[in-house]
């Protein structure tokens, strides 16, 4: 089985990030042929000064192993190291129906929100469906929102294959958490840069206490039982917490007495436990660039030569070899 996912460098990852797409593949790894990469192709539809994409690009990377990505198990590398993903997607993009693509709710959004109207942010999916099938990944951890490019992929991989007759795709599978498919962030839409939302996922700690501390909550008084599924502060807490701890928290907020100030501390402090040990990895990755560029040039080594077979296939079956 290979597993697969990737991550825009578009800026510091945030708590919705790691829940939502990078704990799962961690998760995965070494339960599959795992493939991770920093999605710079996707970001440049948004990002347009050339340092602040490389800084994003070496965070994402130092993000990743922080947290637990490991070398030996699963193949960490950058998508612009593989120019192979351009023909591959020109070659799916000639049997895209435009129709497909006018119905992705993610161009829509990103118009909605201003981002200006081109031709790489309409063509997104089908370069997304290049990043997927070019390693013959079965499994794709996502977020719900991200669903729909998914199945978008099943489509053109499907059309591909019916097309010129031939079975060089496979047909991946979303992965979706329904426990973490949306992360709330601190006005309760779903964390995102966008929003202007996030808690940064190595952000200082007096920052990430002070973001906290400004989450929005209802106004049911300290002493009354307050209802933990429709606080924000609970669901955030709900994503770092084990059975038991969870269980406390949930029965604090049923026998009143407990008010959302006293959550909030909670949820400061189970966030410093669980990931302050990734903040002194970080800062030691961070400190050896030379190893973290080794581990890139290796991941994209082994991306390629998946890649190229794929390519070469795809090339076959339209005529091109």
């Amino acid at each position: 089985m290979r597993i697969l996912t990737g991550i825009q460098p578009s800026g510091k990852l945030h708590w919705g990030n790691y829940f939502g797409a990078m704990k799962p593949i961690i998760d995965l790894q070494g339960k599959g042929e795992t493939f991770v990469f920093v999605a710079q192709y996707h970001a440049l539809t948004t990002v347009h000064d050339a340092e602040a994409l490389r800084q994003a690009t070496r965070d994402v990377a130092l993000d990743f192993l922080a947290c637990g990505l490991d070398p030996a198990k699963a193949c960490l590398f950058r998508q612009a190291d593989i120019p192979e993903l351009h023909e591959l997607a020109w070659l799916l993009s000639v049997v895209t129906p435009m129709g497909l693509l006018e119905r992705c709710h993610s161009y829509k959004d990103k118009l909605a929100r201003g981002i200006a109207a081109s031709h790489g942010l309409f063509a997104y999916p089908v370069l997304m469906a290049a990043d997927i099938l070019a390693y013959q990944s079965d499994l794709v951890p996502v977020g719900r929102d991200q669903k729909q490019h998914v199945e978008v992929t099943r489509d053109i991989a499907a059309k591909f294959n019916q097309t010129f007759g031939t079975d060089v795709f496979r047909l991946p599978e979303p992965m979706i958490s329904e426990s973490v498919a949306v992360i709330p962030g601190l006005d309760g839409q779903k964390m995102s840069k966008s929003y202007n939302n996030t808690i940064g996922l190595f952000d200082d700690p007096k920052e990430v206490k002070a973001k906290i501390m400004r989450i929005a909550t209802d106004s049911t008084p300290l002493e009354a039982p307050k209802n933990p599924d429709t606080c924000r502060v609970f669901a955030l807490y709900r994503l770092f917490a084990d059975e038991e701890e969870l269980e406390t928290m949930r029965q604090n907020y049923l026998r009143g007495g407990y008010g959302y100030g006293h959550a909030k501390k909670a949820l400061f402090e189970i966030y410093q436990r669980k990931l302050g040990p990734f903040r002194e990895r970080r800062e030691h990755l961070a400190a050896h660039p030379e190893q973290v560029e080794e581990i890139l040039r290796e991941g994209a080594r082994k991306a390629r030569a998946a890649a190229l077979e794929t390519l070469a296939a795809a090339r076959r079956a339209v005529g091109l070899d």
